[in-house]
Parts: C-alpha cells; sequence; structure tokens
C-alpha cells in the first residue's frame, strides 16, 4: 500500500506519459511505497497560440506570462476542482495529507501553486518548476489557516523567456505576503525547461519530508501503543 503520494502536473501542450521518467531521481528507499500519478490536460483551444487545440489546464491569453497577464480565472478555478478530486481520492484511500505532494512544471507548476493555496488541508508540499500564479484577483483572503501550513519549494531559471524571472519572484513575493514558508532556487543559466541539478533536489525536498512525516506517524504509533498498553 503506498504510503505517499506525487502528483506531477505538465506544461502547456505536454502530457503526463512523456514526464514519467522524473521518478528516476527519486531512487531513495523513502520513495520505496510513494505513488505517482501524471494525469494529462483536457484538449482545449489555447488563446496566445492563436487558439491552437492542445493539452491544456486552462487558457492563457498571451505570451511571455508575467504576473500581470489577464486570466480567466473560472477555467483555472475548475481545473483546481479537478486536482483537488485526485487529492482526495488518495487521501480516502488512507494516505496522510501531509504525505501528499502537488508538483509541476510552467503550467503545470501554476496549477500546483494554485491547487495548493486553495485546497482545505496542510499538504507534504507544493512544488513549482518555472511556473507563475494564475489568478489575478486577490487570493490571500482564500487562503485557509490550515492550507498556509504547507511548505512550498519554487525553482526558476534567470534566462526564463516564456514565464520570465520576474514572474517567480513575484509569486515568491505573494506567497510569503500570504504567510507561508516557501524556499526559492534560482538557475542562473536556465531558460524554460528543467535540468538535472533541480530534479535532484526536488527530491532530495520532498524526501526530507517524508521523513519528518514519517517521524510524527511513528510517534503517534507509539502514543497509541503505549496508551493501549498501560490500560
Amino acid at each position: 500500500m503506498a504510503d505517499s503520494f506525487i502528483l506531477w502536473l505538465h506544461g502547456l501542450g505536454d502530457s503526463g506519459p512523456a514526464n514519467e521518467p522524473i521518478t528516476n531521481f527519486f531512487s531513495a528507499p523513502e520513495f520505496k511505497n510513494t505513488k505517482w500519478a501524471f494525469p494529462t490536460a483536457p484538449s482545449a483551444p489555447v488563446t496566445c497560440n492563436r487558439g491552437a487545440i492542445m493539452d491544456s489546464w486552462f487558457d492563457i491569453s498571451n505570451s511571455p506570462i508575467t504576473s500581470k497577464s489577464v486570466r480567466d480565472e473560472n477555467d483555472v478555478l475548475k481545473a483546481v476542482h479537478d486536482v483537488h478530486a485526485i487529492v482526495d481520492a488518495e487521501i480516502a484511500s488512507g494516505i496522510s495529507p501531509g504525505n501528499i505532494f502537488i508538483c509541476g512544471l510552467s503550467q503545470g507548476g501554476a496549477m500546483a501553486i494554485a491547487s495548493v493555496l486553495l485546497y482545505p488541508k496542510t499538504l507534504g508540499g507544493g512544488v513549482v518548476f518555472s511556473g507563475f500564479v494564475p489568478f489575478c484577483s486577490p487570493v490571500a483572503k482564500r487562503v485557509s489557516s490550515e492550507a498556509r501550513k504547507t511548505p512550498i519549494l519554487w525553482c526558476h531559471g534567470k534566462v526564463d523567456t516564456l514565464v520570465p524571472f520576474e514572474a517567480g519572484q513575484d509569486a515568491y513575493k505573494l506567497i510569503k505576503q500570504i504567510g507561508m514558508r516557501c524556499e526559492f532556487k534560482a538557475y542562473p543559466d536556465l531558460g524554460h525547461s528543467l535540468e538535472d541539478e533541480e530534479l535532484r533536489y526536488f527530491a532530495s525536498w520532498i524526501k526530507n519530508r517524508l521523513g519528518s512525516s514519517s517521524e510524527v506517524a511513528n510517534h503517534k504509533f507509539f502514543c497509541r501503543l503505549f496508551n493501549l498498553c498501560s490500560t
């Protein structure tokens, strides 16, 4: 039975299965019972690509994408609802919310941060690569006190021309203003792509949080055992 869950959300025009090689970076024993999911976004016309139909979590009106880009929040919220349904199903199967991670690249990274911000429980973490916050209106009031406890890792290349580095910096400032923990990793020579260094750190970051979750679980187990034996 799985004891942890990692949900990976792909970028615009990509697919879930094409990203599955990411799991090769998660060979540590801590991930032996980790369940992964690589869903593919629905096909839809994308405005910034002249209405071309492609796998997309929500419509994007213009490119490059900045923190001030206009977005259809209803489109975003519908996709967030679908992500939350995936997470809810894993929790119902017995996986602790503290061992669930929502992660993604580019548009998938935007989906990851949106889904973490609006999820009502504290999760193990959210990880964003070359992403952006896909909301135009203020989002802080919509973030629950439990969601504010979810840690965030944000990785962004300084020479990204599709989602400029400034979009990542603006997102970091917003996340900190909300009161959430966020580690921001800048990669000086990286454009709009993933590199092995990022993925190695990604695996390490999640492994460290799985360890913390496991210690809490073990502590609760021994407390229950002690109470049972002392009755």
